[in-house]
């Protein structure tokens, strides 16, 4: 290695930073001299300093970053942009790329030959990070072809990293550890080496998929998919069995889709993990939905509500009846928000019920209902049965339907507090959704209490974070036109954050409460874009308004605000021939 044009001495650099004595570097030497390897190997093997510790040690001397490869780390189909031969002849290993930046592990990270030969081959700007040669030919030898070499790579797990356990209920009945039963094999190595390095890295799922080249299995962390690993090919259809088995679906039908659970201890605690299958053109793809309680963060404060929305919030849940409805797409975290409402309110003086698909997480003093439509249990049924308990607040998990709409808005209507989450784009489109639904107009505006709708973005990585001044058209597109030389935040890349610049995420909420001028526009069905405006009037952001106050506190950038929200609301189903119907029949249409 090269620094400032001169030549590096691997034991001078380690003395200097203090890792080494210079009695263990004379030691290291003479055995060099009977070993014949390179000083940094032999410090290794003889156990002198650990391989991120040497790595560290010469990155901080030479003024770059450092780091010991592992899987997830990694994409392996970046290999390909730099081909198997020459990453072997430069001693590198492609990481990750973001936008036109390659992230490259490199033996020797200032050697500029180097540095101009992968930006020729990549047609990308290098970002070098120093890492041990034997350590990067361990790695192309791993990913070479797009094989991993799983046998090598799964004797790092020890026995204990994972373990399955089967009930024949939830809550009944001794537990069995199928890993005995099918003790050493390797299918059930890799699939808890998956299940692991996701829990791991704090992932919310794991997708399966069949390809062409064999399987691909990607991991989602903070909203988005990374490579996880790419088995051999002819492994996909034993990791599709083995998933059958330890969630208990039928191993055997391939062509339909099949759902299922699965219970594991690992990190020392217990972990929910819900299985969904489907037969795509290639194969089948199964994702497994990772439900671990220690991420969920289920007290309110700590969400990520400003104060002025966390009361409106707060003054709908202290309604003593009424519908309080969350919304939002897939994954943006509403069910989070019910159950922080729901811990916010249980007590012992009180019955909460709630019937969910599926049951996420158990809680304490709240009776729980699983929705299983094959045995006519749906959410309307089963919420028809929770009003025979005599309940005080009912949390439905989604309203998917009129008839589920229905008695939901009843039940509001009949002296209880409903809480439900709803797909809409914002708050006052929940309004619009449910009237699309045929929910009377007159009903509606005497049940409903309020909407919130919610985003996650990702936040800025503490360990990467820097500041920047985002473009004219980024500020324009934030309304922020007019303030020049605002700073905002983000992150470079860093290992903690692989090489993404984000490190978790943080909530955005619109929240919509409803008061005596709302209620009214909802009576006489007006507009979403109507309630929007009235609700700007009254001081209440819009989404994008909040995400651009939390890229001005440092939580996020700018541009993760602006990709994760959109401008304007919902799809305006208030001028839809069915809604005009609807809002006619009931009572005249709103006039501003």
């Amino acid at each position: 290695m090269t620094a400032a044009g001169k030549r590096v001495r691997v034991g001078e650099a380690l003395v200097k930073e203090g890792v080494l004595s210079e009695d263990q570097l004379a030691e290291a030497l003479t055995l060099q001299k009977s070993k014949g390897l390179r000083l940094g190997e032999l410090l290794v093997s003889e156990g002198m300093i650990s391989p991120g510790g040497l790595v560290q040690a010469l990155a901080k001397w030479l003024g770059v970053r450092g780091c010991v490869l592992r899987h997830g780390l990694m994409d392996a189909a970046l290999l390909d942009l730099i081909g198997e031969e020459e990453a072997r002849r430069l001693k590198v290993m492609p990481m990750f790329k973001v936008h036109k930046t390659l992230t490259v592990a490199m033996a020797e990270p200032q050697a500029l030959p180097t540095l101009d030969t992968l930006r020729r081959l990549t047609g990308c700007k290098i970002r070098p990070v120093l890492a041990l040669a034997t350590n990067i030919s361990e790695f192309i030898n791993k990913y070479a072809g797009g094989n991993a070499d799983i046998d090598g790579f799964l004797a790092t797990l020890t026995d204990s990293d994972v373990e399955v356990v089967e009930r024949e209920t939830v809550d009944e009945g001794p537990t069995t550890d199928l890993d005995r039963m099918v003790e050493g094999s390797p299918i059930v190595n890799l699939v808890n080496m998956a299940l692991l390095t996701a829990i791991q890295d704090g992932a919310s799922d794991i997708h399966i998929e069949p390809d062409r080249s064999g399987t691909r299995v990607r991991y989602r962390i903070d909203g988005r998919l990374r490579e996880l690993m790419h088995p051999p090919p002819g492994m996909h259809a034993a990791i599709i069995s083995r998933i059958k088995v330890m969630s208990r679906m039928d191993v055997a039908e391939k062509r339909l889709p099949q759902e299922g659970r699965i219970r594991i201890v690992a990190e020392r605690r217990d972990i929910d993990l819900r299985v969904s299958s489907m037969p795509t053109l290639l194969g089948e793809k199964v994702v497994i939905r990772i439900l671990d309680k220690e991420n969920l963060n289920i007290r309110l404060e700590a969400l990520g509500f400003r104060p002025e929305p966390l009361a409106a919030f707060q003054r709908i849940l202290r309604q003593p009846h009424g519908l309080g409805l969350v919304t939002g797409p897939t994954g943006s975290g509403k069910t989070t928000t019910l159950y922080s409402a729901l811990d916010l309110l249980r007590s012992p003086e009180r019955n909460i019920v709630t019937v969910e698909d599926p049951v996420e997480y158990q809680l304490d003093l709240i009776n729980q209902i699983q929705v299983h439509e094959a045995i006519g249990v749906t959410f309307a049924r089963a919420l028809r049965s929770i009003l025979r308990q005599d309940p005080d607040i009912i949390m439905v998990g989604e309203i998917r339907d009129e008839e589920t709409a229905r008695v939901a808005v009843q039940a509001a209507l009949t002296g209880h507090l409903v809480l439900a989450t709803l797909h809409t784009n914002d708050a006052p489109g929940a309004v619009a959704r449910l009237l699309d639904m045929g929910i009377e107009p007159y009903l509606l505006s005497s049940a409903i209490n309020g909407a919130v709708a919610q985003r996650l973005v990702r936040t800025v990585c503490s360990g990467c974070e820097t500041k920047y001044y985002p473009s004219e058209q980024v500020l324009a597109d934030a309304e922020l036109g007019e303030q020049t030389g605002l700073a905002f935040t983000r992150g470079s890349g860093c290992q903690q954050c692989h090489n993404s610049g984000f490190r978790g995420r943080a909530g955005i909420y619109e929240v919509m409460e409803v008061t005596p001028a709302i209620r009214r526009m909802v009576h006489l069905a007006a507009p979403s874009h109507e309630l929007r405006a009235t609700l700007r009037q009254l001081g209440v952001m819009s989404l994008r308004q909040e995400g651009v106050q939390l890229a001005m506190r440092g939580k996020s950038s700018l541009e993760e605000v602006l990709g994760s929200t959109h401008v304007g609301g919902d799809d305006d189903s208030a001028d839809h021939p069915k809604r005009r119907i609807a809002g006619q029949t009931k009572t005249k249409r709103y006039v501003a």
